[in-house]
């Protein structure tokens, strides 16, 4: 018998966390490990390695998730895969009301600020900070608490049995967040990707020496090579001033030129570690219907 996947997802059902699980393995027949934080998505992984997790990564509004970047080097985990995900915020409340009978939203301090444009035109209404958006729903709709609205995903709404008085509130139409899917077995999935011949993605870390153009000299090697470097972020050595992690994703055709990439910078950097190969689609990403799309049609891989 099949066994149902597992992933471990940080906030309660009906985030954005659910959707990126479910469209990334392009099934309904997922069971949600619903975490408080992404720390015990890592601690949930090292516990039992059949789940996988799912961590936000990146925001085309507010950048990088940069706690996430460290959790991952010092997991020891694999990144297997990526998703982007178009984000829509949606109003909830209990069924019956409009959002005239509205006093108060609650939800994510960050989804309030992507909706605040929306709420200019309803000064009547205080905004609230929770610390999830569909927990924020599950709260209002366990309560049954009637004024009070939720900014939480459509799949809140269906979970939780409210009813969407506005839809679609975001300021920003072209929102996306980049989730990875890490795993405690990723070298397992790696050599299956390598056989199907699919990588070409990875992701490193490494700090550079002291010495003028260590940076730019890494970078030309990797231009050499042709290989597209499609991220970089720096985080500073906690107990070493003014040192640096750099953390990049590098893009590529060819694995075996992507391997004698590695081979010319390891004596150029300090630390080099490799957090995971992957397969992600090159096809044009629709950023504004991209999300209404199916699942199949969604599959990032």
């Amino acid at each position: 018998m099949k066994q149902t996947k597992k992933a471990a997802i940080q906030g309660g059902g009906g985030s954005n966390h659910e959707i990126a699980a479910k469209a990334y393995f392009n099934t309904e027949d997922i069971e949600m490990v619903e975490c408080n934080t992404f720390e015990e998505i890592f601690s949930t992984l090292k516990k039992d390695s059949s789940v996988y997790g799912i961590i936000a990564i990146e925001n085309t509004l507010v950048g990088s998730i940069l706690q996430n970047y460290t959790l991952l080097k010092d997991s020891g985990l694999v990144i297997i895969g990526e998703y982007k995900l178009r984000i829509k915020h949606q109003l909830l409340a209990l069924p019956g009301q409009s959002i005239e009978d509205i006093t108060e939203v609650h939800s994510h301090p960050m989804a309030l600020a992507q909706c605040a444009e929306f709420f200019k035109q309803y000064p009547h209404i205080k905004m609230i900070s929770r610390d999830d958006t569909a927990l924020s729903g599950k709260w209002i709709r366990d309560n049954q608490l009637k004024g009070m609205a939720a900014i939480a995903p459509q799949l809140a709404a269906e979970k939780y049995d409210l009813e969407i008085i506005a839809k679609d509130i975001e300021t920003n139409k072209r929102n996306f967040t980049r989730f990875l899917i890490i795993s405690d077995k990723g070298k397992i999935e790696v050599e299956e990707l390598l056989v199907a011949n699919k990588v070409n993605k990875s992701s490193l870390v490494f700090s550079l020496p002291h010495s003028e153009g260590s940076l730019s000299k890494v970078l030309s090697v990797l231009a050499f090579y042709n290989i597209n470097l499609s991220k970089i972020q720096s985080l500073p050595i906690v107990g070493h001033e003014w040192e640096y992690m750099f953390y990049i994703d590098l893009v590529f055709d060819d694995y075996n030129r992507y391997l004698q990439s590695l081979d010319a910078i390891r004596p150029l950097t300090k630390n080099l570690k490799n957090l995971g190969e992957y397969h992600v689609c090159k096809r044009s990403f629709d950023t504004v219907s991209n999300d209404n799309r199916s699942l199949s049609e969604q599959k990032t891989f």
